[in-house]
């Protein structure tokens, strides 16, 4: 089992990451891959990859922080790019809830960075939270073929467009919450063999550990839930969205 899309960098596990890594590992979870929020949160994903071979990361500028984006930034992320153990461009794209950047900055921040994954044929994890149109009409521009739209909480109405591109979609503790049931249903339409699993740790705690600082560990509950909703045993969960991580972050199997 892989959790696609954790934070381990942030300050929530700096003093016990050891230990996290160690109840993932006696869960089942073999490999980790931690996202990058902000170029100095890519420069310690990094590091953290490098000391712990189960753990894998990404590199990018997240769309609260594309204000802060710079000249050099793109030059920046190349040169992490080239790193092993980074294993995709991301966490980018957009988020219209919050408004921590303005929106027009943050078009502009995630076309540059969709832009540079497609020059560089890396995999992209997308962020979108209220920002669907938006969202789309510009991964319809770029027309980027290697993407994850990470925690789901859009309708299937939303999404469906990604799903027949060939996009990946990730699924989050949030699915397993009593008021979830959209989130669910799109899971009962999603194919199995675009399932991605992942716990956006410390954060979304599935149930029953709602409410507790979220871990790798806990991604299993998102895996029984999917078991649940298709109908099929917790082993092929794990081993088609294993299958769909590895072949997606090209990790090695």
């Amino acid at each position: 089992m892989i959790d696609s899309h954790c934070h381990l960098a942030d300050r929530k596990f700096t003093r016990d990451l050891d230990q996290i890594l160690l109840r993932a590992k006696e869960a089942g979870v073999e490999k980790c891959v931690t996202i990058a929020d902000t170029l100095k949160e890519s420069k310690q994903c990094i590091e953290i990859a490098e000391k712990y071979p189960e753990v894998f990361a990404t590199v990018g500028v997240h769309p609260h922080g594309s204000r802060a984006w710079g000249v050099g930034d793109r030059d920046n992320l190349i040169l992490m790019l080239k790193k092993d153990k980074v294993v995709a461009l991301g966490e980018i794209g957009l988020d219209y809830h919050y408004d921590n950047s303005p929106r027009d900055v943050q078009r502009d921040v995630f076309k540059i960075q969709l832009e540079l994954a497609k020059e560089l044929d890396v995999p992209v994890v997308v962020h979108c939270r209220s920002a669907i149109a938006d969202l789309k009409s510009i991964i319809e521009e770029v027309d980027h073929k290697k993407i994850v739209l990470h925690c789901c909480t859009e309708k299937w109405e939303d999404v469906e467009w990604l799903v027949e591109k060939g996009a990946m979609i990730g699924f989050t503790g949030i699915a397993t919450y009593p008021k979830s049931q959209e989130i669910r249903e799109v899971i009962g339409n999603c194919p199995l063999e675009q399932i991605m699993i992942e716990t956006d740790a410390p954060y979304l705690a599935p149930d029953p550990h709602r409410g507790k600082r979220n871990e790798p560990a806990f991604v299993v509950e998102v895996a029984k839930l999917i078991a649940r909703l298709k109908n099929v045993s917790l082993e092929e969960v794990d081993k088609m969205t294993t299958k769909n991580t590895v072949e997606f972050y090209g990790l090695p199997s």
